[in-house]
């Protein structure tokens, strides 16, 4: 094989017996510029000045604990033969909605606690967390995963992709289609989408539940075309509990709409 076309190298420094990988510096900073947006915005729409530092503490392990959790749950025929592997992250094995439900959980929690609105933190918060989605799928560049079926250079080429996302696709022998991209391409749609619909004063909590639409929406579409599911039977986990978010959020929206409820909008003092 022709060296110009080996894969990049997932660890990024090698500490003594320590690997960093570059998965893990790519989630942290998409974490981290998403961080910065969200304090910016909520001290504009009026927050206390740590809020969200305060909260990604408590969200950001809660949030992969809970990926693992999702992931180990729906992967238990292996990991019940091999209790050992529950705990190995380094090895691979989180989910996005995982820990999407672990960090929405928390945040709720934080909010009462600390006697906040949980939709106007959501509402600022929607644009930092796709944004950090966008970002974070890099990170399965690098490693080489969530990809789509097999493919040739040939394809790859004629979809006038940069060299080094085609030959990063050449995994033990075959090419393979990037669905990494369409998410990340995807997500930063939304994340511009998102900062278009901030502009236009939607009512509390309607800013998140356009963030939770659109993504599950790209989600369902592009977990269809990857080969790494996981999978509840025949069905594909994260296709359906994705529809399932649409309905909920277009829903909610609707019920709020149809009783015309006084809801503080977006832009409020």
């Amino acid at each position: 094989m022709d060296q110009s076309i080996y894969p990049l190298n997932p660890i990024a420094l090698h500490l003594g017996p320590i690997h960093i990988y570059w998965y893990g510096i790519i989630i942290a900073c998409g974490a981290l510029l998403g961080l910065m947006l969200a304090m910016r915005e909520g001290n504009r729409r009026g927050l206390p000045k740590d809020t969200y530092v305060d909260l990604i503490m408590f969200a950001a392990p809660i949030a992969v604990i809970s990926a693992r959790i999702y992931y180990v749950a729906f992967e238990w025929s292996f990991y019940s033969q091999h209790p050992s592997q529950i705990i190995a992250v380094w090895n691979g094995g989180i989910a996005i909605y995982g820990a999407l439900i672990g960090g929405l959980l928390t945040a709720i929690i934080f909010c009462r606690v600390k006697h906040l609105s949980f939709w106007k933190v959501a509402d600022i918060a929607a644009p930092s967390v796709i944004l950090g989605q966008a970002i974070g799928r890099w990170g399965n560049f690098m490693d080489q995963q969530a990809h789509g079926v097999a493919t040739t250079r040939a394809v790859l080429e004629n979809m006038h992709l940069p060299t080094f996302i085609v030959n990063q696709m050449l995994i033990n022998g075959t090419y393979y289609i990037p669905t990494f991209l369409y998410e990340s391409v995807w997500d930063f749609a939304g994340f511009v989408l998102l900062l278009i619909l901030r502009r236009v004063n939607l009512r509390r909590g309607e800013l998140f539940l356009s963030y939770v639409i659109w993504y599950s929406l790209g989600r369902s579409y592009i977990e269809g075309l990857r080969t790494d599911s996981l999978m509840l039977g025949p069905l594909r986990v994260s296709q359906w509990l994705a529809g399932v978010l649409v309905i909920l959020g277009v829903g909610l929206i609707l019920y709020w709409r149809l009783r015309k409820e006084k809801r503080p909008h977006y832009l409020d003092a």
